[in-house]
């Protein structure tokens, strides 16, 4: 992978709040909840994309850890204390990303939605923005800091506050379907969609508090496959726009 920009690449997206699920870090080969290979992989398309100028959040999930929800559902865990365990994963995640960016020469912050002061910073907007303005990139973690809330409502609040742009949803797969293209052949890709008309269809992008949250504040959302962020900065043909 090149590290060098392009001069001729202009970014689409000025300030950018990129989601992953946690489920994108896990290692298949060995069942590790990171793959650190997956990881410097990702930081270097985030690095690429920074050194383009863009202003780039990044939310985390921790599923590759511990999924609250599931937690409670299979283990008997109460959903939350489970959700609390769930939102300390996406730290783990986080510092995570801190380490492998800072090493790449990114400078990062982390900020938290629960207070721990010795290993992060507590989430404040103003000092969101202004480490966004001086080039770092942040990474939001601890979800936001409530149970029964999702990382995905933790991408829509976060976008709404610091007026991102577009919500980047990184996937597995290269955008949204009308049915799971994993198991049906005859599955159509969309290019674009409205709000109304995904809801209408029961696509499952984000879940529904957070798909409400960016309808009301008109943040649009671009799914893409996780290996596509910089194409999608850009303004490639990739992926599918929801607005």
């Amino acid at each position: 992978m090149s590290s060098a920009s392009n001069p001729a690449e202009k970014p689409k997206f000025k300030r950018v709040v990129l989601k992953l699920s946690g489920e994108v870090l896990r290692c298949s080969e060995t069942g590790d909840p990171i793959s650190w290979n997956t990881l410097r992989t990702i930081c270097e398309q985030v690095k690429e994309v920074h050194e383009l100028g863009v202003q780039v959040c990044i939310v985390i999930g921790g599923g590759n850890i511990y999924r609250g929800l599931s937690g409670s559902k299979d283990q008997g865990v109460d959903r939350t204390t489970g959700d609390y365990m769930g939102m300390l994963s996406t730290v783990i995640n986080g510092l995570a990303f801190m380490e492998c960016l800072e090493k790449m020469g990114v400078q990062t912050r982390v900020q938290t939605s629960i207070p721990m002061n010795q290993v992060a910073e507590p989430f404040i907007l103003r000092r969101a923005i202004r480490h966004l303005e001086k080039g770092r990139v942040v990474i939001f973690v601890a979800g936001t800091g409530n149970p029964y809330f999702s990382t995905d409502t933790t991408a829509a609040l976060r976008a709404s506050e610091i007026e991102a742009e577009v919500i980047m949803k990184a996937t597995k797969v290269d955008g949204i379907y009308d049915k799971d293209p994993m198991k049906h052949d005859d599955a159509v890709k969309y290019d674009k969609l409205s709000y109304i008309d995904a809801l209408q269809q029961r696509l499952n992008i984000l879940d529904s508090t957070a798909f409400s949250l960016c309808m009301d504040n008109e943040v649009p959302i671009l799914v893409f496959e996780t290996s596509s962020i910089k194409r999608a900065i850009v303004g490639d043909n990739v992926g599918t726009l929801v607005s």
